[in-house]
């Protein structure tokens, strides 16, 4: 309910209304809690509660920066270790990125987004890298889809994706490891785009440069 946008951030979590609405008693709740302000989902605060968190937009610019550099790793690991069988995996996973973007469904575009990247990590084959990598994404959840939903979005990081894919699928590490890079930080201009409220989608600015680069 989280990750959904169902519980608000900011939003005071008790602990009752939640085991009644989940059917469930309040050991797991409380339980779950725990496991929640773990994943960086909520925070408990001493004789307040517990809260869903809310990231500001200068932590939301580190996370973004420790993201591109352990994203730069994963493809360069990938990269090196892929096999013809991940690449069809992945080149599928971007296929219905693709789909859902021409669709405009934002959710399962979003939700694709997340299985590819978590994916990738997965296949970097790092047990502390992917759990520091799964904190790091659910404390992004809110600012990322709000991000995907602005107009123009969509197909610019579809077009980010396949670059990657392509790069892991023919082995070149150092240019898989930049274009996951450049991913995350391009991410990160359209989140500030966003909440300046910029009308131009990034597509149009990105589009030439790409073209100019293959002319020369």
């Amino acid at each position: 309910m989280i990750l959904a946008g169902d519980l608000p951030v900011g939003s005071k979590l008790n602990e009752a209304k939640v085991a009644d609405l989940l059917g469930v008693s309040r050991g797991p709740v409380r339980e779950a809690f725990r496991a929640l302000e773990e994943s960086g989902l909520v925070r408990l605060e001493k004789n307040r509660g517990v809260f869903v968190r809310q990231i500001g937009v200068d932590e939301a610019d580190e996370i973004y920066e420790l993201r591109a550099v352990l994203d730069e790793f994963v493809g360069r690991r990938v990269a090196q270790t892929v096999t013809p069988e991940f690449a069809r995996e992945l080149h599928a996973r971007v296929d219905r990125m693709e789909k859902a973007a021409a669709k405009g469904d934002v959710d399962a575009y979003y939700q694709a987004n997340l299985e590819f990247h978590d994916r990738l990590v997965e296949l970097a084959g790092n047990a502390k890298l992917l759990l520091t990598y799964r904190r790091l994404v659910n404390e992004l959840n809110l600012f990322r889809h709000a991000t995907l939903a602005r107009v123009g979005t969509l197909p610019v990081s579809t077009r980010e994706h396949r670059e990657i894919v392509d790069r892991i699928a023919s082995g070149q590490a150092a240019a898989a490891g930049r274009a996951l890079q450049e991913h995350v930080m391009a991410s990160r201009d359209r989140m500030h785009r966003t909440r300046a409220g910029a009308i131009e989608p990034a597509a149009r600015t990105e589009r030439p440069a790409a073209t100019a680069r293959k002319t020369r």
